[in-house]
């Protein structure tokens, strides 16, 4: 059948993949990181106290106060490129995009902050996706990370007459893609130390004690990938939470506690990592890789070493690549389902 002359031209159908990741300021400064924790903290997801009772906290106290003392800590990571998780995750979409050039667009989002989940949808969409993967950053599945996501994808469909179709790239927090990568990076790290840890910490994002007690099960997604991954490597793991906020019960044990602990308790030289983050950033940087080393150290640790996440690396993306060709296997083009 011949199109019309006057026909708006329609791009050919294919399918995309949107990498999307929590985010950041777009600067180390107060007002870059107002603008950031104003969205984040007033996601009903991320603080569940009724909006009557915490944006008056929120928008009275906390974006006054801690803005200041957040920008001073992003400087201590900030680089040329910018925020690291906004350098790593586009590096990620980057890699994914030229491994996968011949079947999928690749590209990625912020939940908070640029690019967001809805420009990208639209665009993605304007350039021919009708059926797009979204894929969370987040291994272990919580309410606060990967179900927000999700929130946001679906309220840019319900402004579209023409809808896509979504896939979700499910929580891989045991796969076996996923542990055998972590076991290569943290494998590969520890061979480029120069000492041998009498530990080796595996710190977690932490999360209200409510949310394992309303049925989230983040907890014990980070507790089976930690399993695993000692299995794997043939050693024991510690684990601990971190980044606590507020006068609420957070899961245990918590980092800061943990670390001090194992340095009085005579385990001097100590590795620690990230394995719930899919990139570097500020809570893996400044307050593992620094503020964690201060705390080691002055607790009677002699030996610290922070080992990087995942980012860019072949470990990562080859276990990424592998998720989501398997995610997108079969879905109707012809050009996906032959890889």
């Amino acid at each position: 059948m011949q199109i019309p002359a006057n026909h708006p031209p329609i791009p050919p159908a294919k399918i995309g993949v949107l990498l999307v990741n929590l985010g950041t300021p777009d600067a180390p400064t107060p007002s870059a990181v107002k603008r950031y924790l104003k969205q984040f903290l007033s996601d009903r997801r991320v603080v569940e106290i009724p909006p009557l009772i915490w944006q008056p906290i929120l928008r009275g106290i906390i974006l006054n106060t801690r803005p200041k003392k957040s920008a001073k800590a992003y400087a201590k990571i900030w680089t040329e490129a910018g925020s690291p998780l906004a350098s790593h995750t586009a590096a990620q979409a980057e890699n994914l995009a030229e491994r996968m050039k011949d079947v999928a667009d690749v590209r990625y989002a912020m939940r908070y902050g640029e690019p967001s989940i809805d420009r990208q949808l639209a665009a993605m969409k304007a350039s021919g996706c009708e059926r797009i993967l979204i894929a969370p950053m987040y291994p272990q599945y919580s309410g606060a990370t990967t179900a927000t996501v999700m929130d946001e994808a679906y309220r840019s469909l319900a402004g579209m007459r023409w809808q896509i179709a979504l896939r979700t790239l499910p929580p891989y927090y045991d796969d076996p893609l996923y542990i055998a990568a972590l076991k290569r990076s943290v494998e590969a790290s520890l061979a480029a130390l120069d000492f041998a840890p009498d530990v080796i910490l595996a710190s977690f994002h932490g999360m209200p004690q409510r949310t394992l007690d309303l049925g989230d099960p983040y907890h014990c997604h980070c507790r089976k990938t930690a399993r695993l991954l000692s299995e794997a490597l043939g050693r024991p793991l510690e684990v601990s939470f971190q980044s606590r906020f507020g006068r609420a019960k957070w899961l245990d044990p918590a980092t800061d506690v943990t670390l001090e602990r194992l340095a009085q308790e005579g385990k001097k030289k100590l590795a620690i990592f990230a394995p719930g983050f899919a990139s570097d950033c500020l809570e893996t940087l400044e307050e593992l890789g620094i503020e964690g080393k201060h705390q080691f150290e002055a607790a009677g640790g002699t030996h610290f070493a922070y080992l990087p996440c995942l980012n860019s690396d072949a470990p990562g993306m080859d276990m990424l690549e592998a998720l989501v060709r398997r995610e997108i296997s079969g879905w109707g083009y012809n050009n996906a389902a032959q890889h």
